[in-house]
Order: C-alpha cells, then sequence, then structure tokens
C-alpha cells in the first residue's frame, strides 16, 4: 500500500480528498477563467458548472492512457442531454507532473459533440511507463476538477500494483461510501466488472431517489449515467487512478443474453444500441469499443509490465440463453450441452490465445459471473444459478483448462453481491479435480442494502473449494508482487446511512506458482 508520510501520497491526497476544487481554480494554461458555461434555457446572467459528472481516465498502457469527461451544467435534465446546447463544444485538456500544473507535458483540444452526449475520450500516447499524472479540462472557461493517473509499466516490469476492484452499484438502495473507501486506499488501478448502473426505475423501499422511468432510451440511459456520476464518492474514485470497465447485464437490462432479452421484448435490439452508446459516452474508453449499431467490442487485453496481464472478459453479448428456462438455481440436461457458450466462439479462441502466449507472472480474468462450482443444493442433488458459468460447462472447462496452462491464472468476479473466494477446480462437475488457479469474488457498491452476517456455513460445508463468505457491502483489494498476490476483503457495515467506515473482513494469500488461497 502507498505510505501515507511520503510527500507523494501527502500531495495526491490533499489534491484529491480535499483540494482539488482548490486546485482547479486556476485556468489552464495559466489564463483567467471566464466563467462556467450559461444554461440553456436560464435567464441571462445564470450560470452552471459543465463539469458536473467529474473526470475519469482507463485502459492505461505503457505509454498513454484514455482521458474522459462529459459536459453537462444540467445532469440529470429529463431528455438526457445535461442541459447542453445542440452545438460543439471545444474542451481543452491538459496533462501535468504536478498537481499545480506547473510541469505540463501535455496539452490539447478536443470536440464534445451532441452525438456522443458531449462526452470526451483523449486517448493519449507519448507519455513515460509507469509514471504518475494529473490532468483537468476546461470548456467555455470553467475548469473541471483535477484527476489522478498514471500509465502501465514498461514491458517486463515487475514493480507492485495495488488493485482494488468493484461490481453492483444501485444507486437506490444505498449512498457510494465504498467508492470513496475505495479511493482512500489510494489503488494504482481500478477494475470495474459489471453493473456499474441499475435500469429499474424508483422503488418505494429506496434510500435514495432513482430518477426517469426504467431506462430504454438513449435519452434515459444518459440521465441515469448521469445521476450515477454526480455522486461525489463516485466521482472520487475515477478521480484517484485509471480504471478498467467491463459491464454485466443491468447496463442494458436484467439477464439479457445477446439479442435475447429477459422477457419478451420486440423492443430489445433498440434498447441494447442505446444502452451500448450511452455506456461508451460515459466511460473512459478507447475508440476501438465505439458502438456499431447493436454491437459494441468491449472485451480487450491490457498488460501491467511482465507482471500482469488483465483479460477483461465481456460474458453477456455472446452468449446462448440461459438454460433451464432461467429459473434460478436449479439442475438440468441443458447446460451440459457441449455447444453451449457464454462467451461465444470468437472470444473463447482469443482469450485461449492469451493464455497460450502469455509470459505474464499472473493471469487475470476479469468477468462477470460465479465461475466456480457453487452448489446450492445442501440435499442430495445440485441446484446451479443458470446466469452463471455453472449454465455453459463445457465453455467453462475449457477456460478453466488454459486457466491451468499459465502461471499463475485468477479469475475475478463481481455479480451476485457477496464476497467470497475459492478455489477452481479444472472440471465444473468433478468435486475431485485438479486445481488450476483461484478466483475472487467482490461484494457490490449498495446492491442488496446493508446485508447481514449469515455466515452460510452449510453452502461452504458443500462446497470445500469454497473458503470464505460475507454478505456484507464493499470491494475487493488486491496486491500483486513477483511472489505473490494478497487479496483484502473489504466491507463496509451500512449502506443506508453515508459515511460508514471501511475494515478488512478477511485476507488470502496466494503464493506464486501455487493456486491456494491460504490465511493472510
Amino acid at each position: 500500500m502507498p505510505d501515507p508520510t511520503t510527500s507523494r501520497s501527502v500531495s495526491r491526497r490533499a489534491v484529491l480528498l480535499g483540494g482539488a476544487a482548490a486546485v482547479s481554480t486556476a485556468a489552464l494554461s495559466g489564463a483567467a477563467s471566464a466563467g462556467p458555461l450559461s444554461l440553456p434555457g436560464a435567464g441571462t446572467g445564470r450560470l452552471a458548472d459543465p463539469f458536473t459528472l467529474g473526470v475519469a481516465s482507463g485502459d492505461p498502457l505503457p505509454d498513454g492512457v484514455v482521458l474522459w469527461t462529459r459536459l453537462a451544467p444540467d445532469p440529470t435534465a429529463d431528455d438526457g442531454g445535461g442541459g447542453m446546447p445542440a452545438k460543439v463544444v471545444p474542451v481543452q485538456w491538459e496533462v501535468a507532473e504536478d498537481e499545480r500544473f506547473s510541469r505540463v507535458v501535455r496539452r490539447g483540444e478536443a470536440q464534445a459533440a451532441p452525438e456522443l452526449g458531449h462526452s470526451v475520450h483523449v486517448e493519449l500516447d507519448g507519455l513515460r511507463p509507469g509514471a504518475e499524472y494529473y490532468y483537468r479540462f476546461r470548456a467555455e472557461g470553467a475548469v473541471s476538477r483535477t484527476g489522478f493517473t498514471r500509465t502501465a509499466p514498461a514491458p517486463g516490469s515487475m514493480d507492485p500494483l495495488t488493485m482494488c476492484f468493484a461490481s453492483c452499484a444501485h444507486f437506490g438502495q444505498g449512498h457510494f461510501t465504498a467508492y470513496r473507501r475505495l479511493a482512500e486506499d489510494q489503488p494504482g488501478l481500478v477494475l470495474h466488472l459489471g453493473d456499474y448502473q441499475y435500469e429499474y426505475a424508483a422503488d418505494a423501499d429506496d434510500v435514495r431517489k432513482v430518477l426517469g422511468p426504467e431506462t430504454r432510451t438513449l435519452a434515459n440511459y444518459r440521465q441515469r449515467h448521469a445521476q450515477y456520476k454526480t455522486d461525489e464518492d463516485l466521482q472520487l474514485a475515477h478521480a484517484v487512478a485509471p480504471w478498467i470497465v467491463v459491464w454485466d447485464d443491468h447496463e442494458t437490462e436484467n439477464n439479457w443474453a445477446d439479442e435475447t432479452p429477459e422477457k419478451p421484448d420486440s423492443g430489445f435490439l433498440d434498447r441494447r444500441k442505446a444502452a451500448f452508446q450511452a455506456y461508451y459516452e460515459n466511460m473512459p474508453l478507447r475508440s476501438t469499443a465505439k458502438p456499431e449499431g447493436i454491437d459494441m467490442r468491449l472485451y480487450r487485453r491490457l498488460q501491467w509490465g511482465g507482471l500482469a496481464t488483465f483479460h477483461m472478459l465481456d460474458t453477456r453479448q455472446y452468449r446462448d440463453d440461459q438454460p433451464c428456462g432461467d429459473v434460478g438455481n436449479v439442475d438440468c440436461a441443458q447446460r451440459l450441452e457441449p455447444d453451449r457458450t457464454i462467451t461465444g466462439a470468437e472470444q473463447e479462441r482469443w482469450l485461449l490465445d492469451g493464455f497460450a502466449n502469455s509470459a505474464a507472472r499472473w493471469d487475470v480474468l476479469g468477468q462477470q459471473v460465479f465461475f466456480s462450482r457453487l452448489d446450492n443444493d445442501l440435499t442430495d442433488g445440485v441446484a446451479f444459478s443458470t446466469d452463471s458459468w455453472a449454465g455453459y460447462v463445457a465453455n467453462r472447462d475449457r477456460i478453466a483448462a488454459g486457466l491451468g496452462q499459465v502461471r499463475n491464472g485468477v479469475v475475478l468476479t463481481g455479480d451476485v453481491h457477496r464476497h467470497w473466494a475459492a478455489e477452481v477446480q479444472a472440471e465444473h462437475e468433478d468435486t475431485g479435480s485438479a486445481v488450476v488457479g483461484t478466483e475472487l469474488v467482490t461484494t457490490s457498491i449498495t446492491s442488496g442494502g446493508d446485508g447481514d452476517d449469515d455466515a452460510k456455513d452449510a453452502v461452504l460445508a458443500e462446497n470445500p473449494h469454497i473458503k470464505f463468505h460475507k454478505n456484507r457491502r464493499g470491494y475487493v483489494r488486491t496486491r500483486f508482487t513477483a511472489d505473490e498476490l494478497r487479496a483484502d476483503y473489504r466491507i463496509v457495515p451500512e449502506v443506508t446511512k453515508p459515511g460508514a467506515e471501511v475494515r478488512t473482513e478477511r485476507g488470502f494469500v496466494v503464493a506464486d506458482g501455487e493456486p491456494r488461497l491460504k490465511p493472510a
């Protein structure tokens, strides 16, 4: 973990945990601020900040990173336009080696167009590998908050990495305190494994009011993303480190599978197209992820020196429909059919080729749904979630075989709103098969509310390869080195009220070359 006594850590904390607004009052390049963008439709002289959604960075390479912002002086406007005029707005950006921007290394201008929700995706190159940078934006005289980012290390580097990963943040079901605590851990990298936002309309039991109807149109999805992005805790988590993001189902709708919606819906493909565009507009993604109609290439591979390779999967866009009628925890012969797929054939080949050609110390599979066997039947039978890899056993076992060929295989998972830790067996249906890797499952940021302290002892006894369970909200903090991976399961005791503290509920260590979970 970063040493909070060092000048770099203190400086970073001062800017991002308390001083961001003060630092950003100086206009870019030393020019005086001309004031923020005028809010369309407002009376003369009424002003609004166009940077209400914060800033973000993502997909770091050794020589660059993506910088993101989206202009929205009226962020939650019903039409999804963020209060922006229907015109292109120039946005200046600046990257520096210090938080005061006295050592600027790159600057330029991007165009925020209405066709992409006035979002900006700056794909930087020419930066130093393994270096830390500060960045900010300016538009119409207003200046954004300051963000902090870093490039990936040089090829072959074994410099340690602190990485946090998270999933499942339902705005209505709680406060995003866990995002703030994640930011305070000062990770070098953040992975978000899906369910960044939820499609549902407001519920009477919600802790915070969700705006708008259930999301179906581009305007709906833009408004929903904007409401999430106005949360200060989420903005802070984006501002402290680069993110690598993939989606799960709720960014579009619950339990969708390729072109099949959860329930019959003749308008689903239009809904999918709108959801994909809004996701791209609101995430720090490269142009290679820009949607084309109803398709969007999101699976990709990023290197972190020689220490780790992150293989980021999309388990929604190419999957067969869930087996057994998608009714929850059941068993049926359909899930064992050899041609069933959760990845699609092309993505499976891409992943297995990546494993076969990897020279990384740690190969990390960032994906959405439970990979290890999780039998929820506590009698003599078996029952599995058919929305998980258990519904696609042959596909799962081929991936597990590839995972067993790398030096250290690690699966990272979201979706289930619980912390779990498991040792991955080679064959899903053979409980005595060899252990080929480890799986770390993060709980939700808010989804499911505060949770409880049910230890699930009976479930753990039924699944001895699973070593830990906790039904509280939070995230997982990892520390990768050449010799070991440490995973700390971080929890907050409540999300129905803001400001909860965080603690490590359990820690595990995985030694290089030994795919077993040992108590930390």
